[in-house]
């Protein structure tokens, strides 16, 4: 791309200087913080001046400029931007630090911002979606509604047999409820809408026997029905509840049935209570209260009254919804004429001024949005139609795009889109400004040519459900994007540090390997396609952190150089597809693990060609299942971890297995052959799901594989530093994975010392520690990290196995989506976390409180001046911190109940977690439950705590003062002559006064001679490469 395009991009503008563009709604803090960069207000003409510059008169030399040359060039040809703007600008683009930049380099950066404004501005306009889900329901017919009630955060679906589900916001299915009439208990008795009375806590429910039944959500019993209106002409098939916020007793409940009718009851003291209760019903004293249509007609009810028209004639009304902004109650049906109908409340606000539309065909449903003051409808005749609700001529727009009839329409207010949904099941999403369909996605669901389908988008929660009789799909968006940084367009895999050049590795799903300066965040540069189009699954740097590994889904290994060149490809998988999953380097070997129970095995000196084939791991097969990681303990201890949860020790040198590690259990290996378990061990795990062998005896027993993956292990590392364990006891090998859990082992005595739950409920785990081993790093699927102190943990054997966590230093959630790798790291002194994510974030921060910076993001970092700060005891911030989470669970724990509706009285843990499922689960993974561990924890607390003050003093004692006992004044005081009246002057002998400097001065005093030879000679050369160096610069002036 040329100079013009790139500056075209940035500011279409001819006039030099600096623009401030009209802001808008969506401009994120990001963007804003770009807009007044230097770089971005650039024009054409600017760009053209800035590459006169760089021009040389001779052919093909390459002119580069030094930091002030480029400053003052710059501030003198473009016209306008101070010095210290080009100067930034200048070590942005200068990021390897050579202290020059040329043409070449200065478009590079351009480009590779544009890019990144590029995606930025697209993510703002298309929203990202997770993977369709089939949530699981226990309904056994058609979904009638769906809705979300804010007050207890629950969702309810409702099926037509008259199921009622309750979801957690977590969308975790909490109870079912059957829901009939009283009156009869027909077969065909069916439910046909449901709406949600929010301002009195009550739901609606319509049948086909012609009622509509109020139930109470806070009643203690199962849905109460407080009120059931009979009487009804119609069957009422669908509903809507409109209140207004300002003045919640003012209200309307409008229904259309299969006669034609809009109905609608206005209460004026909904708070109160929705109708008048007759003396009948005290007298029964009946808990349920019934009302008669026809009394709501003649006006027996003064606490409200009743609006309705017949202008459908006959044709089934299919939706229907009062909208305050317009004041009217707008209807539809599937007939060609009168397809919609506003109803306009008139200034008495008990009749109804009708206006229709006519739409070819007529259409399934419609939507409004107030703030556009338009109206969608769905057509039969495939179309989406925009209509001004005050001109019934035509339409204001039409969008084309449908290949069948639409179904279902509804605005995406926020963002003015508009999402419509046909009945082939496909969905498109549409730019209402530029009237464009921007998103088509094809919904996968079971062909038949009868359906039911229902369409409800939660904004707030940015959730889309879709039904398909009774099947119940969840179509979730990823976060915002505009306001999420993302360092990869694609999921994260793995990231590495490297110590000599200071920089962050990372690679993603999409065969990318990107490079990141970890003091400032920005990205140097950037490796596409390294496997074509195959995932990158793990990486590694050699010892000399000089060639870098990258493993992938195609079955090879790739050994690079930092400029981007293959030196050889290890076929790892014989030209087949595997999943590796750790790359280990040896001295004299390259171990890979992840797809077999194998250790495959590559030997760098025989590296000759540039294909390599693998060679024979001599100790053959010793685990039961697939090898997940392994790890090397110098001089020449290996060990393996697979899916069943058994540890393999291997010896490097005759490449041997010799024992095998596990929860339950403990195995001696005789031979190569010898895969039978023999010797077993108990150790000590209460809750095995294995049969404990009797410890008296210690015979044989039948061991089971786990299947399940519940003892998977994800992750090994060595404690390096305890090196004397052999001696003293302790643990000197740490494993975690499945069930969250982390054990500590000590290899030498062959035991687990310790084992305790890191992250509960959330599944396998990963983990990483610093070289010191003071720390430990975990993280979950949910995008947790918790960061502990294990510096004094397990340093000595006991017999019985610890169960109690070490100290807890910081939890937090830096990610949105499953942590793929993890990464701990030393900068300054000081220690670093590095994670990288499935969404697509690779995130930065330190030990204790320091912010978390994410790579990619618009403005760089300077990391020296968050960390590099006085340091405080760690003794001292531990023990804050382990009171602050004491604390925290206590208050937790005595918080007062809500009220004992039936919302809440059932699985009350539930919403005290935000559940973010991840987008790599397939569908039909149930999440995982929570709530035991939190109840456990926190049961101790409750009786204590509410004692106790929760002010910022609680922890001090106040009591009344004592009183001091009399003190007697000093002696001092009372004689001060004694102790101060001055003593008489000696005489003392007379000093003879020193000779000056200049008389006893031998020789010439060279401050040269305080330095060593080595600084002066490189003072010395340095002086005359500077000199040289601008002889060079003045040659090229002239």
């Amino acid at each position: 791309m040329s100079c013009q395009k790139a500056a075209l991009e940035l500011n279409t503008g001819s006039q030099p200087g600096p623009k401030s563009p009209e802001r808008t709604e969506d401009v994120t803090a990001f963007e804003d913080y770009g807009t007044g960069l230097l770089e971005n207000q650039l024009s054409v003409c600017d760009f053209v001046k800035i590459q006169k510059a760089f021009e040389s008169p001779e052919p093909r030399k390459i002119i580069c400029m030094s930091r002030e040359d480029f400053t003052q060039k710059m501030t003198e040809i473009v016209g306008w931007g101070t010095k210290e703007e080009y100067g930034e600008l200048f070590d942005k683009v200068d990021v390897a630090q050579d202290g020059f930049i040329n043409w070449d380099k200065l478009t590079s950066f351009i480009l590779l911002e544009l890019n990144k404004q590029d995606e930025r501005a697209k993510a703002t306009v298309v929203p990202q979606w997770k993977d369709l889900e089939f949530l699981p329901v226990k309904h056994k017919d058609n979904i009638q509604k769906v809705i979300f009630l804010k007050s207890s955060s629950h969702y309810l679906t409702i099926s037509k047999e008259g199921l009622l589900a309750i979801w957690g916001e977590n969308l975790k299915l909490q109870e079912t409820f059957p829901i009939t009439s009283d009156a009869t208990k027909l077969k065909h008795l069916w439910v046909t809408s449901l709406v949600s009375l929010e301002n009195v806590n009550k739901i609606a429910v319509a049948f086909t026997s012609k009622e509509i039944c109020f139930y109470d959500l806070l009643s203690k019993e199962e849905f109460a029905c407080q009120y059931k209106l009979q009487g009804l002409k119609g069957t009422p098939i669908c509903m809507d509840y409109w209140y207004d916020p300002l003045d919640a007793n003012e209200s309307i409940l409008s229904f259309g049935d299969i006669t034609g009718k809009v109905q609608a009851i206005a209460f004026t003291a909904a708070l109160i209570s929705l109708f008048e209760r007759p003396a009948s019903a005290c007298e029964d004293g009946e808990a349920t209260m019934t009302i008669n249509w026809a009394e709501l007609l003649s006006g027996c009810h003064k606490c409200c009254h009743i609006l309705e028209h017949k202008l459908h004639q006959g044709d089934w009304v299919r939706q229907v919804t009062y909208n305050a902004s317009l004041d009217a109650i707008i209807s539809s049906t599937t007939s060609n004429t009168k397809s919609v109908v506003l109803a306009w409340r008139e200034k008495s606000k008990k009749h109804l001024h009708m206006t229709s539309f006519n739409i070819a065909q007529g259409i399934h449903a419609f939507d409004y949005h107030s703030r556009l003051n338009l109206i969608a409808t769905a057509g039969i005749n495939n179309k989406v139609c925009l209509w001004n609700p005050y001109v019934v001529s035509k339409p204001v727009g039409v969008l084309w795009g449908h290949s069948a009839s639409v179904i279902a329409v509804q605005f995406f207010v926020e963002r003015k889109q508009l999402f419509s949904f046909s009945q082939d099941k496909v969905l498109r999403l549409w730019d209402i400004q530029h009237q464009l369909s921007i998103q088509r996605i094809a919904c996968s669901f079971p062909e038949s040519q009868d359906f039911r389908c229902l369409f409800h988008f939660d904004e707030a929660h940015g959730r889309l459900f879709i039904s398909f009789n009774n099947q119940l799909a969840l179509l979730a968006m990823k976060s915002d994007a505009s306001k999420r940084v993302k360092s990869h367009e694609k999921a994260v895999t793995c990231v590495l540090y490297n110590s000599i050049l200071k920089q962050v590795i990372s690679s993603d799903t999409g065969s990318t390997v990107s490079f990141w300066m970890i003091d400032t965040g920005q990205k140097i540069k950037q490796f596409t396609g390294c496997h074509g189009n195959a995932e990158i699954s793990t990486m590694a740097l050699d010892a000399n952190a000089t060639r870098l590994l990258t493993g992938s889904t195609d079955g090879t290994v790739k050994i690079w150089d930092f400029n981007g060149y293959c030196h050889h490809t290890l076929n790892v998988g014989q030209d087949g597809a595997v999943d590796i999953s750790q790359i280990l380097i040896l001295k004299k070997t390259i171990l890979v693990t992840g797809w077999e129970r194998a250790i495959t095995v590559f030997r760098p000196q025989n590296f000759n060609q540039f294909f390599i084939q693998p060679e024979e791991w001599k100790g053959g097969i010793q685990h039961h299942h697939d090898i997940l990681c392994a790890a090397f303990l110098p001089p020449q201890t290996v060990v393996t971890g697979s899916y069943d949860g058994e540890i393999v020790l291997w010896n490097s040198s005759t490449e041997s297995a010799h024992h095998v590690l596990h929860p339950d259990y403990q195995r001696l290996l005789k031979s190569k052959l010898d895969t039978k378990p023999q010797k077993l061990l108990s150790a000590g795990r209460s809750h095995s799901t294995h049969p404990v062998a009797d410890q008296s005896t210690m015979g044989v027993r039948n061991f089971e594989i786990d299947t399940e993956g519940k003892n998977a292990v994800m992750r090994l590392c060595f404690l390096k530093v305890r090196k004397n364990t052999a001696v003293t006891g302790g643990a000197n090998l740490v494993s975690c994975g499945g069930s969250g859990y982390v054990r500590f082992w000590d290899i030498y005595k062959k035991q687990l010392l310790a084992e305790f739950l890191a992250h509960s409920g959330a599944g396998t785990i990963i983990m990483s520690t610093d070289k010191m081993n003071r720390y430990l790093t975990t993280g979950d699927l949910d995008g947790w990290l918790k960061i502990w102190n294990i510096e004094e943990y397990c340093l000595n054997s006991s017999k019985n196995k610890i169960t109690k966590a070490p100290t807890l230093i910081r939890s937090f959630q830096p990610h949105e989506d499953r942590i793929s790798s993890l990464e701990m790291c030393e900068l300054g002194g000081q220690l670093l976390i590095i994670s990288s994510s499935a969404d697509c974030s690779i995130c930065v921060t330190g030990v204790c409180n320091a912010p978390v910076w994410i790579f990619g993001q618009a403005k760089h970092w300077h990391i020296e001046n968050y960390l590099f700060l006085p340091k405080r005891d760690t003794n001292l911030v531990e023990s804050d911190i382990q009171k602050e989470i004491s604390l925290f669970s206590k208050e937790e724990s005595c918080l007062d109940p809500t009220e004992h509706s039936l919302l809440n009285k059932k699985n009350k843990d539930d919403s005290t977690y935000n559940v973010r499922p991840s987008e790599d689960i397939n569908l039909g993974i149930k999440y995982k439950e929570r709530s035991t561990y939190m109840k456990e924890t926190q049961k101790p607390y409750y009786g204590e705590v509410i004692k106790k003050s929760f002010s910022a003093f609680r922890s001090l004692s106040i009591g009344v003062l004592e009183e001091l006992p009399e003190v007697n004044k000093p002696a001092f005081l009372l004689d001060p002559e004694k102790y101060f009246r001055k003593e008489p002057e000696e005489e003392h002998p007379q000093i003879p006064e020193a000779p000056s400097l200049f008389e006893t001065l031998k020789a010439v005093f060279d401050e040269k001679n305080l330095f060593p030879k080595e600084i002066l000679d490189h003072e010395r050369k340095a002086k005359q490469l500077c000199q040289e160096k601008s002889c060079e610069v003045k040659k090229n002036k002239k």
